[in-house]
Parts: C-alpha cells; structure tokens; sequence
C-alpha cells in the first residue's frame, strides 16, 4: 500500500495542517493509528464523535437505514428526515427545520431566513446582521463575511456584505450597532469555540434579546459546536433563558455522518415556500437515523454526567503548573498557558498519547465524547497538565 501521507500530501488540497498521525481506527475514545499506537481522543473529531469511535447503538442505527432506503431526494418523503425534524422540535420548542450537510451551509439558512423576514417585515434595505469579534461561522463567503476575525477575510475578498462586528460582551456596542444600521438580526455563539470557548455573559445575552424585541430583530443561535448536549444541556441556549427565533446545529448531531440542521421559530416557520433553499443530501436518511439514535440518548442522567465531568476537568486542571485559566462549559473547554502555545502543548500531548484541539486566544481545547469514562478522563488530564508544565520550559 502506498504511503498514505504522501498520498495525501500529493492529491488532496492543502488546506489542513496535520498532525503527523494517520487513523486507521478506534472504538470509544480511543483512537488507533497505522502504527497500532493508542491515543486517548479529547477532540472527538472536533466535537462530532458524541459517542467516540464505532459508536455500536449509532451503527446499529446507521446500518438499519441502509438497508432499507440509503437515499432518496427532497421530491419524496423519508421516515427519519420527519421523525428527527419532530424530535428537534419537540426538544427545544422551535417550529420547523430544514436540513442540509454542515454548520456552515445550516448559517447560511439562517440568514437567508433572517434576511427575508426583516425584508418582509421591515424592507429591503434591512438586511444587516450583527456578528460578534472572535466568532466563527463557518468558510463559505457568506459565513466567513459572518465571522468576525479579520484573519479569515483577508483572501477572499469581496465578501458578501451586510454583516458588522462588535466585541462580545460589550452590550454598548451591542446597542449601538443596531441603532446605526438597518438590522435583520443578530448572530451569536453562546460559547465562542474556535475563537477561544469564550462563554458570553448573561448581561450581554439579555441585552440582545432586548435589542430582538425593541427592534423586530431575529436572533440567530450558532450551536454548531455547543450543541447536542456538549456544554450539559441539550444546546447551550437553554443554560441562559431564552429561546433564539433560529437555532443552527451539526457536528454531534450527526455522530460521525454529515449534517445540519437550521431550526425556526415562530416568527420565522414559514419563512419558506417551496423552491427557496434545498440541498441535495438535506435530510439524507441514513445520516437522519444516526442523529435520532444520538438525541434519544442525550437524556437528563447523560447531561448530568456532562456537567460532573466538567466540574473533574475544571477542578483537576485549574491552579496547575503553567495554566492561566480554564474556561467553557459542560464539555466544551479552553486551557489558556501562562507561558509556551497552545500548539507546542497539543504536540506534547500527541508524543504522550492524548489528541487535543487548539482555539483562538492560544488555548488548548477539549472536547471529548460526551461518554469516556472516568478512568479515560483522568489519565488524559494527568498528560494534560504535564504538557502544561513541559510547556513553560
């Protein structure tokens, strides 16, 4: 067999700075490279894996599916396309989703959806989306312009326009930048991930949903990562009470198969007819029986084993050699060091058998599957934080 990094190397797009692993398989959060070396998985394929790897109750689910309708387009109906649209629903209290393949093309419904309300409502030229810095939405030109790093924006340009940025958690800013434009909506992370599992205040969050009602505006609810029981509660909204008129999800929801999944509220349930968005996998049928099986099992004992897990990680980690701060929720979280990166540290970790993530502001991100064990759990934070104490040699 040819090399698989040289492989890959030579045919597929740079566009990935990888690590210098190849996975040939694994089960539960262990992952297993070509080499046959283990590595206890706290990324779960950036929050996607919500069970870990072969996931046996997913595949169950996965495999049923496929041996009955793998796909079919959006001109029929499926079982699992309606049943996991009214488990969502049902879930959260939103009225109606339209399914597609990722986070990115889920945010670009929203927008379309939240851009059409306020031209109905409102008029043409209100159409204006506020972002917030350090957010990220995802890499097609409408969610990058979305995105509010700078870095992201610089090769691509003209982006789409219509979307301002302000600082999160400034609720002056806040006010101020729908008071100055013709706003539709605005778009939120309740945990910032990529750019730093960055928390918002409640008082910020209350500002918005404020602002939402004073000014007709949408608030759109990225919980692309945040979703699907990763922060203790089945989507991070519900930690801060309130109800977001358009929530985004995918990652976890799937488990492992492509999805996403843009759900509307009351205001915004018919927003469209027939003919005015699609995707050709929207809704694929085996990826939809997946997702049911993964939201049928995040139930309140499993969300209460997010959140003590969490409080291990939190307590474990803080006040150890070279950690700034620990931040997040549920398990979602950011380890900033005092001193070396973010990536030194994740390579660290790689040599002694542990794969974590990175996020902006130079922290160490984990997100694990929200099942690994205790025993898994612990002797992954004890390289964890030796990593952190290497780190500021």
């Amino acid at each position: 067999m040819k090399d698989i990094k040289t492989l890959d190397q030579t045919y597929v797009a740079s566009t990935y700075g990888r690590f210098p692993v190849v996975i040939t398989g694994g089960k539960g959060c262990i992952a297993v490279d070509d080499q046959g070396n283990e590595y206890i998985d706290m990324g779960s394929g950036i929050g996607v894996n919500l069970f870990g790897y072969s996931d046996p109750i997913w595949k169950e689910a996965v495999i049923a599916q496929l041996d009955a309708v793998q796909h079919t387009s959006n001109l029929y109906y499926t079982g699992p396309c309606a049943q996991l649209a009214e488990l969502l629903c049902e879930r959260t209290g939103l009225k109606k989703v339209f399914f597609c393949n990722s986070g990115a093309e889920a945010n670009e419904c929203a927008i379309k959806a939240a851009r059409r309300y306020a031209q109905l409502n409102k008029g043409d030229d209100f159409y204006t989306i506020i972002t917030l810095n350090n957010s990220f939405h995802g890499r097609t030109l409408t969610t990058l312009a979305a995105t509010g790093q700078e870095k992201f924006h610089k090769l691509f340009q003209p982006l789409t326009p219509g979307f301002v940025s302000v600082p999160a958690n400034d609720c002056e800013a806040l006010s101020d930048a729908v008071k100055n434009n013709k706003t539709a909506a605005i778009m939120l992370e309740c945990i910032q991930g990529e750019g730093g599992v960055n928390p918002l205040d409640q008082a910020f969050i209350d500002t918005a949903v404020q602002l939402a009602k004073e000014y007709d505006l949408l608030i759109i609810d990225d919980e692309v990562q945040t979703g699907n029981g990763r922060t203790g509660t089945l989507y991070a909204y519900m930690q801060y009470g309130f109800l977001p008129d358009i929530v985004t999800t995918a990652k976890g929801l799937g488990g492992g198969l492509p999805i996403g999944a843009t759900m509307l509220g009351e205001k915004v349930k018919e927003i469209f007819k027939p003919g005015d968005n699609g995707s050709t996998f929207g809704g694929n049928p085996a990826v939809c029986a997946g997702a049911i099986s993964n939201l049928k099992r995040i139930d309140d004992a499993l969300l209460a084993e997010v959140k003590r897990k969490s409080d291990l990680i939190f307590s474990t980690l803080n006040g150890k050699t070279n950690v700034k701060s620990v931040a997040g929720m549920g398990l979602m979280i950011g380890i900033e060091p005092e001193q070396g990166t973010a990536g030194d540290i994740a390579k660290t970790c790689l040599e002694n058998g542990v794969l974590v993530l990175t996020a902006g502001g130079n922290k160490v991100r984990l997100l694990p599957p929200l099942n690994i064990s205790d025993a898994e759990l612990n002797r992954a934070l004890d390289v964890i934080a030796n990593a952190f104490a290497n780190g500021k040699e």
